[in-house]
């Protein structure tokens, strides 16, 4: 896999379509190593579309994507032994328990026996799982569930991680678990891609894109965003708001 320090993960004038409707109108943006990258919107934006073409598993019907330099949908490149997916729902064996749902995973990635063990004690160690082993998946609560998603996507230390909406559902609580574990991944040298329909996870970001129908109305450091258009930080909503009436002439798309 040929080096590629600047940019991680990259789209460029990708568009995509499902019949007559179009999910991506000619989005480009650019993840640099080591960043928390949030792709905000609303449902139907594009945010999964984006994800799912990112990790190979849609072709785009124009544009290039590439994920560490490489075509993430290309079978021959050794690129998805980087990457990490969590998806927004049915990641996870219901009726399998904690530890049967990470051997499992283990088994996918060819995990030697002792690299799972190691793995598998640091991974309940950081998702606080550890006293949950025999607890199924399905009878989890939404937080540990998405905890347990994220130790499953992270048996193979990825360098880069595709997260699609993962505090979607879950209460505030296990939300700021979720990111402060996200956070300490970062630290250790990992790329992040989040998207989220939560405005206020923005502020989160390093930078984020909006999307808004298909198309990236705005690029660019939160806080920036914020003092551009007058609103605090933390109130990304407003931020996002003035960008769509600008977007639409004041007219809903």
């Amino acid at each position: 896999m040929s080096p590629c320090p600047d940019v991680d993960v990259s789209l460029e004038d990708v568009r995509r379509s499902f019949g007559k409707a179009l999910a991506l109108r000619g989005v480009s943006l650019a993840v640099q190593p080591g960043e928390v990258y949030g792709l905000v919107g609303p449902d139907g934006a594009g945010k999964t579309t984006a994800i799912r073409l990112m990790s190979g598993l849609l072709l785009p019907d124009a544009g290039r994507v590439r994920m560490l330099g490489e075509d993430p949908a290309d079978t021959r490149s050794a690129v998805r032994e980087s990457l990490g997916l969590v998806p927004q729902r049915n990641t996870l064996y219901g009726d399998l328990s904690v530890d049967e749902n990470l051997r499992f995973f283990a088994r996918l990635f060819g995990l030697s026996r002792e690299d799972f063990a190691e793995r598998r004690e640091r991974l309940l160690d950081i998702t606080r799982l550890g006293r949950f082993t025999e607890r199924r998946a399905d009878a989890l609560s939404g937080g540990m569930y998405k905890k347990l998603a994220l130790a499953c996507a992270l048996l193979h230390r990825p360098r880069v991680l595709l997260l699609d909406e993962p505090t979607n559902g879950v209460d505030p609580v296990s939300r700021r678990e979720l990111w402060e574990l996200l956070y300490s991944l970062v630290h250790e040298g990992m790329t992040l891609l989040v998207s989220t329909p939560y405005m206020d996870e923005a502020a989160r970001c390093h930078r984020v894109g909006l999307l808004y129908s298909g198309t990236l109305i705005a690029e660019g450091d939160p806080r920036a965003l914020a003092r551009e258009h007058g609103a605090a930080a933390s109130n990304f909503e407003a931020v996002f708001l003035a960008l769509v009436e600008k977007h639409t002439g004041g007219r809903a798309a």
